[in-house]
């Protein structure tokens, strides 16, 4: 595959750019991936897909508020500094990328807050835009913790075009958020409600959580046009000994397997084995997945509608097939379904 096939013309307009007013209210496009047949539902229609005792597998990473606001020292300029990931808690390193990147260089130092209340110094530059960030704070690392969400933003995507707003702080969060440390939300979750919850557990359908740190390589141009060349971010990636029991009962006893999102998809993908079956795992991965590419795990996937070009994009049409699933592209651009973190969503099924 070749990155000129997941170009498309996406309309400015059908990038959405606040989620619906109710979560569960999103329309869903349905794909059956062997007679390519499409179906326009809501996701309120999901759950009326599966049986009691299939498994839906959830990313339950946590964002927090990783983009802040600083102002260099003498000149005043405003930098943004989008965190990445803690180096070292007991250093206060940070791992950052920085804007504009020409402004900054090693020993500069930026002050965070109306009363400077957080100071950072550049200790190292390790690429074109990232930095290392020492933060000079005396203080608990949960003190700390808490003054830099006190002043961050909620991390939306750049195609989105617009500042962050406090409401974006609850908008980018699934409901069932738990372990601290993604800078972007794993999107397909972002559909789910507490009745939705709800509902799977009157319906014997079983949530199994996993944890991926979704990083900004999911946003990362992509430069070449033979993908074998293509290298993407690595993430944390962990899967427990629960989750491990759950969808490989689903999997034992023939029941259907539902990855929610792209980095659900990859996080299972990351530690299956050749028996079809997935192994406890805490590390890092940077699985790259486009077609073609014979999945071990999921059955099924909801995924929402992606940007042109992105390894998003890439991974859907591995697992839905290439050719059906740039048809249900066009039917949703043509059926006006809102595209990107806050839009719509895509149920992938036989």
């Amino acid at each position: 595959m070749k990155l000129s096939q997941f170009k498309f013309q996406l309309p400015h307009e059908q990038i959405a750019q606040h989620p619906a007013d109710q979560r569960d209210e999103s329309r869903m496009l349905v794909l059956h991936r062997k007679s390519g047949e499409l179906e326009h539902k809501s996701f309120k229609d999901l759950l009326s897909y599966f049986s009691a005792n299939d498994v839906f597998v959830l990313n339950d990473t946590k964002v927090f508020p990783a983009r802040l606001y600083g102002n260099k020292e003498r000149t005043g300029a405003v930098i943004e500094v989008f965190l990445l990931r803690e180096l070292n808690a007991e250093l206060r390193l940070w791992d950052v990328l920085v804007e504009p990147a020409r402004k900054i260089r090693i020993g500069n130092k930026l002050y965070f807050g109306e009363d400077d209340s957080l100071v950072g110094e550049v200790i190292d530059n390790t690429t074109s835009r990232g930095r290392t960030l020492r933060f000079l704070y005396d203080g608990p690392h949960e003190e700390f913790l808490k003054t830099v969400r006190s002043l961050g933003e909620a991390p939306i995507p750049d195609y989105l075009e617009r500042k962050s707003e406090l409401r974006d702080l609850e908008d980018f969060q699934t409901v069932y958020a738990r372990h601290e440390g993604g800078v972007t939300a794993p999107a397909a979750g972002l559909h789910f409600t507490r009745q939705t919850l709800m509902r799977m557990e009157l319906a014997d359908i079983r949530p199994a959580y996993l944890t991926l740190h979704c990083g900004l390589g999911n946003f990362r141009d992509t430069d070449v046009e033979d993908l074998f060349k293509h290298k993407i971010d690595s993430e944390q990636l962990i899967v427990d000994e629960t989750c491990c029991q759950t969808v490989n009962r689903a999997k034992e006893g023939g029941h259907r397997v539902v990855a929610v999102g792209t980095t659900v998809q990859r996080g299972l993908e990351s530690v299956a084995g050749p028996d079809f079956r997935i192994k406890p795992y805490d590390g890092w991965t940077n699985r790259f997945i486009f077609p073609p590419y014979d999945f071990k795990i999921a059955t099924d996937m909801l995924v929402n509608f992606h940007q042109p070009y992105s390894t998003l994009l890439m991974l859907t049409t591995a697992f839905g097939g290439y050719e059906p699933t740039m048809r249900a592209y066009d039917a949703a651009l043509k059926e006006g379904y809102r595209f990107g973190c806050y839009g719509d969503c895509m149920l992938i099924t036989d």
